[in-house]
């Protein structure tokens, strides 16, 4: 593109000077010794070049290079359209999560970002690479909600199934009987999600849902994934499950290089144009059934 910019460049200012060889600029005197006036730049006609061939076939090769990184300014998040007349207009929604809610891979944009702008909502972000939901340092899940939001009131609160808990092969735990805070084992990935829960909806009484990343192949990870579902039927959250479905995760492998840095972060194709408009149907999905 900058060699077309250069070429296009070059041919104007030939022009230009074929003008002035032609008609000059400025005064002088003509041979009557009579002064002639000076024609002004912008009656000097100017010839557009007409793009050649080659200037059209790298053009069409920028175009492309944009469409295949799933980071360019094709997927812009500004691009994205609002939905008017949802559940969530005007309302605060709070994320937690790590690396995937943060947006590692696509220069910070990711699934709240995209809510923000689809259901024109204000985002409170509480999101920080590596951390894992079992509460065994200060940067946990569980520490930053309890330190770190301290909005008095949200709409929605999201969370994220860290892929961090099922790489570092942290315990699993059990699903607890009881509903209190004080029940559930922090320290394990259950005990945390589950005191999460409890924490959300006691706090702002409002709608709790938990997302799944697409699927990669980890054992650890399907089964805390089989374990948000039970968690699902326990406690009524909302289920946001891009793992399990085939049909979604069926894509070829040119698609994959567009939406995917890796096997777990989208860039900002993957979040604007794969994961969240399906996030989005399975969202209004529960709360067109669960806000009446």
């Amino acid at each position: 593109m900058r060699r077309h910019m250069l070429k296009r460049a070059s041919l104007l200012i030939a022009a230009a000077m074929l003008a002035v060889a032609a008609g000059g600029c400025g005064s002088g005197k003509t041979d009557e010794g009579e002064v002639s006036k000076a024609v002004p730049a912008t009656q000097t006609p100017v010839a557009t070049p007409t793009p050649t061939e080659e200037d059209l076939e790298m053009e069409r090769e920028y175009n492309e290079a944009l469409r295949l990184n799933g980071n360019s300014k094709n997927y812009n998040f500004s691009d994205i359209q609002k939905l008017e007349g949802n559940p969530m207009e005007g309302k605060t929604l709070c994320v937690l999560g790590s690396s995937v809610a943060y947006g590692a891979s696509s220069n910070g944009d990711a699934v709240g970002e995209y809510f923000e702008k689809r259901f024109g909502c204000k985002l409170v972000k509480e999101a920080v690479s590596g951390t894992t939901l079992a509460n065994l340092d200060d940067s946990s899940y569980v520490a930053r909600l309890l330190n770190n939001v301290t909005e008095e009131k949200v709409d929605l609160f999201i969370c994220q199934l860290s892929t961090n808990d099922a790489t570092k092969n942290l315990k699993l735990g059990e699903i607890s009987e009881g509903k209190n805070l004080s029940d559930f084992d922090q320290k394990t990935v259950i005990g945390a999600m589950e005191y999460i829960i409890r924490y959300a909806q006691t706090t702002w009484n409002c709608p709790v849902a938990f997302f799944t990343g697409s699927y990669y192949k980890s054992e650890n990870y399907g089964k805390m994934v089989e374990a948000l579902k039970a968690l699902g039927d326990k406690w009524g959250i909302c289920v946001l499950n891009l793992y399990d479905d085939p049909e979604f995760n069926d894509l070829t492998e040119e698609e994959r290089s567009i939406y995917m840095s890796d096997d777990i972060h989208p860039k900002r194709a993957g979040y604007r144009d794969w994961w969240g408009p399906e996030l989005e149907r399975q969202l209004l999905d529960y709360l067109k059934e669960n806000t009446k």
